[in-house]
């Protein structure tokens, strides 16, 4: 039976046995085990590299294959996405994002498997970022293309790939609730029981393919033995005020490094630009290969030294100002040297980092105070550690729940929910000031292309300007006499309104209204002696196609009181946009939205 046959006749008995609802929960369970899957893949991939290459190479040959190795990743990724893949694989998230915003929901089928060819290798390989947004990517465009398969709606469709989300994000830290907030906080979908239980299913679903090929293995296996002291939440408000600091960098790095490599217009000269940036990195500072759990591992039971034996500068590690100078710049570098896997064309995301990052951040700040002799009880370096990680992914993903949640579940430090709250609060509302958009809708927040929380945003982010443009106006050109405009334009138009266009540079010179022809369209005395430049008028506003949104032409619309607004693109005469036609089409988006089903 033909492959399209047989969908039919699911699709068919789907239609007669089983509601819309019964079978989204459905597609649901499936994608969330699809998307522990990936992550099953994806990280069993990756660990097997790393054991290949540090294990038997570099342990028992040499230090400098630390050096060789993220170039020769880089290169095999590039020839993977070059020859193999043939498209452009974006980072994890953002590209998720971006289908939501921008595509309805649909993602490309490409991007089901890109991730899965390239991310392991650029991590294997020595690249310093992780492995969660090639996971949600994978998870999310499996999800975009079952819902493709099945016919589902874009109401649909962005559930699903939200589904998708939150069941990678559940099968790589087995936490299924910080996986759900996840889903709900990055990609902005509405809180309501018809998407909660598909994405409680999907997370479940996730959860136990995890158990199944996993077992009980945690990526931080640690439980919480200090209690929460009220004595120390001045000291958590303090770590909560430098997570904010330390996010700002980290944002202003990886934003800074991505302009400059988009300047290097060659994939080669990035390619060796960046590879052998990181490979310097590396090189100076194993640490910063791969993802760097261990190193979290290390700093969160109390071991840093084990984190820091392979420094260069062969310091004595019994002294805690070597340690904590080391680890300090270990962070620094941390962001530079993901920015530098990105800008060579590695394949990662940037909640491993940061994650990495936020550890030191923590540990350091509290061995600092516990040295500095101002106080007579020391304080919890783990707690702080854990806490600094949820301050620093508040900070810079603008998710302060996912991060309260995540290390709650990931370490049953449920004891450690006040400064957890504490610090993440504190974290987000410094740098979202300073940062209006997070590392992962930066460019997608500039365009104004984001989704979010706001109905009215979102409704006019999903809009398609293209689709309410209307090009059916008679042009004139400033030297038509009014018996030409009334004639080639009043009569054979239905329009109330003509755009008057200079002829050699197509730009629009000014618009006339019917209204300013009505008293004086009868006097024929005046048709030979009036042209179209004596009678237009400037437009109230002019909609610029290349950089204004949806929202800034409602805007125009809302300031000007018009009815009618001129839209120039290049700089030239492009065509209209009724005020009619845009609430219509707003209308008609606002009713996909609230649809559940």
């Amino acid at each position: 039976m033909p492959k399209h046959t047989f969908l039919k006749q699911i699709l068919i008995w789907r239609a007669k046995n089983i509601s819309k609802k019964q079978f989204v929960m459905i597609l649901s369970i499936i994608i969330g085990f699809t998307a522990g899957m990936g992550a099953v893949v994806l990280k069993n991939l990756t660990h097997f590299i790393q054991f290949l290459l540090e294990t038997k190479v570099v342990k028992y040959y040499h230090h400098a294959f630390y050096f060789l190795f993220p170039i020769l990743g880089l290169t095999i990724v590039y020839l993977i996405i070059k020859y193999i893949i043939r498209h452009r694989v974006n980072h994890g998230i953002p590209s998720t994002l971006y289908a939501i915003s921008k595509r309805k929901g649909i993602m490309k089928p490409f991007q089901m498997f890109g991730s899965i060819l390239t991310a392991p290798i650029t991590i294997g390989f020595g690249g310093s970022v992780g492995l969660e947004g090639p996971t949600v990517a994978t998870g999310a465009a499996l999800g975009s293309n079952i819902a493709r398969m099945f016919h589902m709606n874009q109401t649909t469709r962005t559930l699903l790939v939200g589904c998708a989300a939150a069941g990678a994000m559940s099968s790589i830290f087995k936490a299924p609730v910080a996986a759900i907030i996840f889903a709900i906080e990055v990609f902005s979908l509405d809180l309501t029981i018809a998407s909660m239980l598909p994405l409680l299913l999907a997370s479940l679903s996730a959860i136990l393919t995890s158990q199944f090929f996993f077992g009980d293995d945690l990526i931080l296996p640690f439980r919480i033995e200090d209690k929460f002291s009220l004595s120390d939440a001045p000291f958590y408000i303090l770590l909560g005020i430098i997570a904010a600091f330390v996010s700002i960098y980290f944002t202003e790095v990886y934003d800074r490094m991505q302009k400059l490599f988009d300047k290097l217009n060659s994939p080669i000269r990035k390619l060796v630009v960046g590879g052998i940036g990181i490979g310097l990195l590396v090189y100076l500072i194993p640490p910063l290969y791969g993802e760097g759990f261990v190193v979290i591992n290390n700093l969160i039971v109390g071991s840093p030294e084990k984190a820091l034996e392979n420094n260069i500068f062969h310091l004595d590690l019994t002294n805690i100002w070597n340690v904590v100078w080391l680890l300090l710049s270990l962070m620094l570098f941390k962001i530079i040297a993901s920015s530098l896997t990105f800008g060579a064309g590695g394949v990662g995301g940037i909640f491993a980092p940061t994650l990495f990052m936020g550890s030191i951040m923590g540990f350091c700040m509290s061995k600092i105070i516990n040295h500095s002799g101002l106080i007579s009880n020391p304080i919890s370096e783990s707690n702080f550690t854990l806490v600094g990680m949820a301050g620093l992914l508040a900070g810079v993903l603008h998710a302060p729940l996912t991060a309260i949640f995540l290390i709650a579940e990931l370490t049953g430090g449920y004891d450690l929910f006040v400064p957890l709250m504490l610090t993440s609060a504190i974290s987000f509302s410094i740098t979202k000031y300073f940062k209006p958009h997070s590392v992962y809708n930066m460019e997608l927040g500039r365009k104004g292309e984001l989704i979010t929380h706001d109905k009215d945003h979102a409704v006019l982010t999903l809009m398609d300007i293209d689709r309410v443009i209307e090009t059916d106006f008679t042009v004139l050109n400033p030297d038509m006499t009014l018996e030409e405009i009334i004639q080639k334009a009043v009569i054979k138009s239905n329009r109330n309104i003509y755009p008057v266009i200079d002829k050699d540079s197509h730009q629009l010179d000014g618009v006339i209204l019917l209204d300013d022809l009505r008293s004086i369209m009868f006097d024929q005395s005046l048709y030979k002696k009036l042209t179209a430049a004596d009678l237009m008028q400037k437009p109230p506003s002019i909609i610029n196609l290349d950089k204004d949104k949806m929202t800034d032409i409602m805007k125009k619309f809302q300031d000007s009181s018009a009815w009618n607004l001129p839209v120039k693109k290049d700089k030239k005469y492009y065509g209209f946009i009724t005020k009619s036609k845009l609430l219509t089409s707003y209308r008609r988006q606002l009713i996909n939205l609230q649809a559940e089903s």
